[in-house]
């Protein structure tokens, strides 16, 4: 695949994406993701749960997020009208002894003002002090003209088991992931301006709100000079400090772009398109305690959102091998926007079921460890 540069004013990592190896390299295919028989690959299969089932009030799930804290599993999503991202939309949450029996769903924002939303952003462990992130905004969604835009915390209170807002991380700003301590010290995150601008927060160590900000990619000249429309970036630290980015293309390439940085996130290089395969879907990435990295995402472009996938990386640069999960739910759905945390020797994978069921997948980590190489085939050319 042609690797396209994309160039705008930010003086470059000394170490480039364009360096990078292949993003992804499944045995057979050369590096080539129009040689995957997606058909052909294993099956992951775990125990299935709906978390929240289908609510005629709050119709819209989507944007959950999972934690374990405190000896229980946590889970928060948008929950709104029929219209997603709409007012009246907020954060709800729910918890769980085992991660697969949910309580029933409570409200973790508070209803917004009038004509205002929330969506949910994740939860934060910082300093021992659980917090709840969501994104503030006006009108119908997060992204375009007077949003009055926001990243804002909520603290829960133990005693009175009960949540309340502590401030205000950033202005114009919404998160993907929560914020994740870095080898320096500092705690790193995602952020999309209201135009879908990328930069990179750092700080938040001497203050909720004391930020430093970096630019990734500028949206506008991205898309004037290669039609790449950044969204809903990831980004992972590499032991050597090497901080990577990979970033959702709305441009119609069906790839995801790659952006990395070898000075601890003060440049990043430009991203370039990656020979990985995206549905136009928001991804998650995790390294667990086996070693090895996994990826879950929508990664057949072909069929949408029809499917959600695991892809496995042992140095957290290429991902050499992949399983389609199985999820017991009519193919006619679809499923979305990953969320994944490791407990006791399991990976718990929450995600939306046509954006209007919130489901759970317990997958065994002795199962993904089992899924072999040889076993993806590919289509004979």
């Amino acid at each position: 695949m042609k690797t396209t540069l994309l160039l705008f004013t930010l003086i470059a990592s000394p170490l480039l994406a364009a360096d990078l190896p292949p993003m992804l390299n499944l045995p057979g295919t050369g590096g080539d993701a129009s040689k995957i028989d997606y058909a052909a690959l294993p099956l992951l299969k775990g125990e299935h749960a709906v978390l929240c089932p289908f609510d005629e009030q709050w119709k819209f799930q989507l944007h959950n997020y999972l934690l374990h804290h405190d000896g229980k599993f946590w889970c928060m999503w948008s929950a709104g009208p029929v219209v997603e991202d709409y007012p009246t939309q907020h954060v709800r949450y729910a918890t769980s002894d085992d991660g697969l029996h949910w309580s029933a769903p409570k409200n973790l924002t508070g209803m917004p003002a009038e004509g205002r939303a929330y969506i949910a952003r994740d939860f934060w462990l910082r300093n021992g002090e659980l917090l709840g992130l969501a994104a503030s905004y006006k009108g119908h969604g997060a992204f375009g003209v007077d949003k009055d835009l926001k990243l804002v915390a909520f603290a829960w209170n133990r005693e009175s088991q009960s949540w309340s807002e502590k401030g205000v991380l950033h202005q114009d700003a919404i998160n993907n992931f929560s914020p994740q301590m870095l080898s320096t010290g500092e705690w790193m995150v995602t952020r999309r301006d209201a135009r879908f601008n990328v930069t990179m927060l750092f700080g938040g160590v001497k203050a909720l709100n004391d930020w430093r900000v970096v630019p990734v990619v500028d949206r506008l000249q991205a898309v004037r000079t290669s039609k790449f429309s950044p969204d809903e970036p990831v980004s992972w630290e590499q032991s050597d400090g090497t901080l990577i980015a990979a970033i959702r293309d709305n441009g119609g390439s069906g790839m995801l772009f790659r952006s990395v940085s070898a000075d601890h996130g003060q440049t990043w290089s430009a991203p370039v398109i990656t020979n990985y395969p995206n549905a136009t879907s928001k991804l998650f990435t995790l390294k667990t305690s086996r070693g090895y990295r996994v990826l879950v995402s929508n990664a057949n472009s072909k069929i949408g959102r029809r499917e959600m996938h695991l892809a496995i990386s042992d140095d957290g640069v290429t991902f050499t091998r992949m399983a389609r999960l199985d999820i017991p739910s009519p193919r006619a759905t679809t499923f979305q926007y990953p969320h994944v945390i490791e407990h006791a020797g399991s990976l718990f994978i929450a995600f939306s079921n046509k954006k209007n069921i919130t489901e759970v997948l317990k997958v065994k980590l002795d199962d993904v460890d089992s899924i072999e190489m040889s076993a993806v085939k590919i289509n004979k050319p």
